[in-house]
């Protein structure tokens, strides 16, 4: 498992930079993309699969995967959904709004064990954003890579995710003619939906791939995760080539208040990118 840190030179990452709010992008009903700009000094430079603590002065500050691209770093983007008072507030920013940013903090996705081989990417629901820099990665390294497949599943067509990247990553990650590289499911259709219904799990007997060489990335739901990768084992994927990157809970971003703790490991300090064999014995048991 690779643990880099990827700093920006003569900055430290435990100190706060205010940030602008150089654009807000409404996803969905409660999702928001925030891009942001440093009005003073570098770019905040990353790597696929960190996460930053954004501030919101006056009310708190909450850890959130960086979901733009890492050759860009001058616009420094998370994609957000509301579910307490900080990341309601921070849904709330217009542009010219500023936040507090320290990090990037956690270790990053496989990309240079992946390469030469296939790659599966499977994302459930908010799952899509911490994995959004893996394709910008795949993109600007298209040749690196064999096939690549993208599995997406959501809970209606309303809650999809950056859908019109979806449509130019059909095309741009396609690895032959008539190759479906971008394959979505829902738990649940509604208006004219003509596409799968059923769990993203459902999607990976369609994928034609060289187990042996293929690396997975995976991020979405607990239970998701655990069902994604028993389906992927099946299909002959090595353990060894399982990545997961498990957010939950975390808050300090150092390890200090414990509460992200799994087993002898913390994720926002260990994390939150893992190889599935680092936190097997967690991700099996129920309720953990």
């Amino acid at each position: 498992m690779v643990n880099l840190i990827s700093h920006t030179p003569g900055l430290d990452p435990m100190l706060p930079r205010p940030f602008r709010v150089a654009r807000a992008i409404r996803e969905t009903a409660d999702v928001v993309t925030l891009e942001l700009e440093a009005p003073a000094g570098p770019p905040l430079r990353f790597d696929p699969g960190q996460f930053t603590m954004l501030y919101v002065f006056g009310v708190g500050e909450v850890p959130i995967s960086i979901s733009g691209d890492a050759r860009k770093p001058e616009r420094l983007v998370h994609t957000i959904r509301s579910v307490g008072l900080a990341t309601e507030a921070l849904c709330m920013l217009r542009k010219g709004g500023v936040v507090g940013v320290r990090g990037p903090f956690g270790s990053r996705w496989p990309m240079e064990q992946a390469r030469g081989g296939d790659v599966v990417v499977v994302a459930g629901g908010i799952g899509l954003p911490p994995l959004r820099p893996v394709i910008y990665h795949i993109l600007h390294h298209r040749k690196d890579y064999g096939r690549v497949y993208l599995l997406y599943g959501a809970r209606t067509p309303s809650d999809l995710l950056f859908t019109e990247e979806l449509k130019r990553w059909q095309h741009t990650l396609s690895h032959a003619p008539g190759a479906s590289p971008v394959l979505v499911t829902v738990d649940r259709a509604e208006g004219s939906w003509d596409g799968a219904v059923g769990m993203v799990t459902s999607l990976i007997p369609n994928l034609r791939l060289d187990p042996a060489h293929t690396t997975a990335m995976i991020v979405g739901p607990e239970v998701m995760m655990r069902f994604t990768i028993a389906e992927l084992r099946k299909r002959g994927i090595p353990e060894a080539r399982l990545y997961l990157s498990v957010e939950r809970n975390m808050k300090c971003a150092v390890g200090f208040c414990g509460r992200c703790q799994l087993g002898l490991q913390f994720v926002c300090k260990d994390g939150p990118v893992f190889a599935f064999s680092q936190v097997r014995n967690w991700m099996t048991q129920k309720e953990v």
